[in-house]
């Protein structure tokens, strides 16, 4: 996408917030330009998912590209062992991450190791289950004719949460192993599937000659951020880098010019506030 997305813009200055597994669609955040230094503020994003868990079958990578490596099946899920199973994954949990996945291990990551034949076993890591709730279930029969239950939930989770490893879990728990055979990210901190581009719509955008689309440094620190409203003295000292008189507000805060448009992330320290990231300098 990053690689796309440079071609379209015409800028190798494109970055992401956050990667999505191969068989994954929806929301990922891209930084065009002097953006990309925002993206950092985003990795930490809280996520929201909708994804289809199937019951009764393992695969090595804890989704439907992985090869099946046990076939328990589960024709039937009583509704109410589900749910007790899907309570004991919400809140803080430690989640092992799925051993196919971008962590690495030794600088190199995880998902090659496993395809060059090592065996790999990553440490649990702790993550926020902030929604684990079902939203339809019914049953199935998986290629190799075992009899399976799909089960659609959504997701809210805190960043570094694989859903993969949800299921998986999930179908540990219940003793007949589970898998993700869908997964749509639907939001990214403030950034919801409703406002995304379609990537096929900008390449068309990009042929006819029109520009492609983006969404503002102000919009998006708007967004992101609580907003201070500077005076023009504040601006000037700003776009500077200087210090100004503190906000009162934790963390980074977007200053904005009288204008309208935001010139930089300001956050407090002991007694004034200054820039941490200046977007509009002087």
């Amino acid at each position: 996408m990053v690689g796309r997305v440079r071609r379209l813009a015409g800028t190798r200055k494109v970055g992401h917030a956050g990667t999505l597994d191969p068989m994954a669609t929806g929301v990922l955040v891209l930084g065009v330009g002097r953006a990309t230094r925002l993206l950092t503020y985003l990795v930490g994003a809280d996520k929201e998912y909708t994804a289809t868990v199937r019951l009764g079958q393992t695969t090595v990578t804890d989704d439907a590209e992985g090869d099946v490596t046990a076939s328990a099946g589960a024709p039937s899920v009583d509704p109410e062992l589900l749910e007790e199973a899907l309570d004991r994954l919400r809140g803080p949990i430690d989640q092992v991450p799925s051993a196919v996945s971008a962590v690495k291990v030794d600088g190199r990551r995880s998902y090659a190791r496993v395809r060059s034949g090592e065996q790999v076993e990553l440490p649990a890591r702790p993550v926020v289950i902030h929604r684990l709730d079902v939203l339809d279930r019914r049953t199935a029969t998986s290629d190799d004719d075992t009899p399976v239950t799909d089960v659609d939930v959504v997701v809210v989770c805190s960043s570094g949460t694989y859903v993969r490893a949800l299921a998986r879990d999930l179908g540990a728990d219940l003793g007949t192993g589970g898998h993700l055979t869908a997964l749509r990210r639907t939001r990214v901190g403030p950034f919801t599937l409703d406002g995304a581009a379609d990537l096929g719509a900008l390449g068309a955008a990009h042929e006819e000659g029109r520009p492609v689309p983006l969404l503002s440094l102000t919009d998006a620190c708007r967004a992101v951020f609580p907003v201070r409203e500077l005076t023009d003295r504040e601006t000037a000292a700003v776009r500077y880098g200087q210090r100004i008189p503190t906000s009162g507000r934790p963390g980074p805060v977007a200053a904005a010019a009288p204008d309208g448009h935001v010139v930089a992330l300001v956050e407090d320290r002991a007694d004034h506030a200054r820039p941490v990231l200046v977007l509009d300098p002087a």
